[in-house]
């Protein structure tokens, strides 16, 4: 019987990580567990970019200052890494486009030297092919998907929020993997819309059944009140917010007036 042929995956998670928590770092954790649990998919990395400044979310603080933070949080991470391409644009950048350019880097990456960042990875290969031939390793192929939470997919519905070629091509092209919350239906999203519905075979919906519901939001929000946040995010992130006196009153209520980028672009015209 021949030997199955597994995918190797890279896991790209976008968003505005205002401050990277925990949560976020245990999302890749759960993701790839899954993946490989399948037995199709080998995960050989993940890839952590900070939304830009541009987006104009409210109390989004300097980009400089979240892609450092998830830097730190990374650092004890053998195969999650940090890239700031998306937030150094100087415009707001669609996710489409995110993943299309991480999609080619990563398999230039993958291809060259099946991504030597991972070497904890690389050693487990080894250990798990032991036996194989090299024939089966040439026949693996390579996807990147979209490593999201369940509230991203139910944004999906939000008007202006998204352009629906882009869902497609999101979900059609490169697939999800998503992490859901309690109380949050991530079948029920994917039941009612009908782009999502027929690509449901390239969204992989992973349950956490060690309840986390770390906030970013609710982080910011007991800084602001002086409130430890240790154990919630980590602790070289911890220091950093100390040390750089991340986060206020005043911060909180940055781009309070301005109207979000997405709904600036896609709200004004019809594109």
């Amino acid at each position: 019987m021949a030997l199955q042929e597994k995918i190797r995956v890279v896991l790209l998670a976008c968003g505005s990580f205002n401050p990277i928590t925990n949560m976020h770092l245990r999302m890749f954790e759960l993701a790839r567990d899954h993946l490989e649990d399948t037995g199709r998919y080998r995960v050989v990395k993940g890839i952590i970019s900070p939304v830009g400044d541009a987006y104009k979310k409210k109390g989004l603080i300097e980009a400089c200052h979240r892609v450092e933070m998830a830097r730190l949080a990374t650092e004890s991470s053998s195969w999650i890494t940090v890239d700031d391409w998306e937030s150094q644009q100087v415009d707001w950048v669609e996710t489409a486009k995110v993943i299309r350019h991480h999609h080619a880097v990563s398999s230039a990456e993958v291809n060259y030297d099946e991504v030597d960042t991972v070497k904890f990875t690389k050693k487990r290969r080894l250990e798990e092919t032991k036996g194989s031939s090299s024939d089966h390793n040439r026949l693996e192929t390579f996807q990147l998907k979209l490593l999201c939470g369940a509230d991203v997919l139910e944004s999906f519905s939000t008007p202006n929020l998204w352009k629906k070629e882009d869902i497609a091509e999101i979900v059609g092209r490169f697939g999800l993997v998503c992490i859901t919350r309690s109380g949050c239906d991530a079948e029920k999203f994917v039941y009612q819309s009908d782009v999502l519905h027929k690509y449901r075979k390239n969204i992989h919906i992973v349950k956490e059944w060690v309840t986390n519901e770390i906030s970013a939001t609710h982080v910011r929000r007991a800084i602001c009140r002086g409130q430890s946040v240790r154990y919630l995010l980590p602790e070289p992130v911890v220091h950093y917010i100390q040390d750089q006196h991340l986060y206020s009153a005043e911060s909180e209520q940055k781009n309070a007036d301005v109207i979000l980028a997405p709904l600036q672009r896609y709200g004004s015209a019809t594109e």
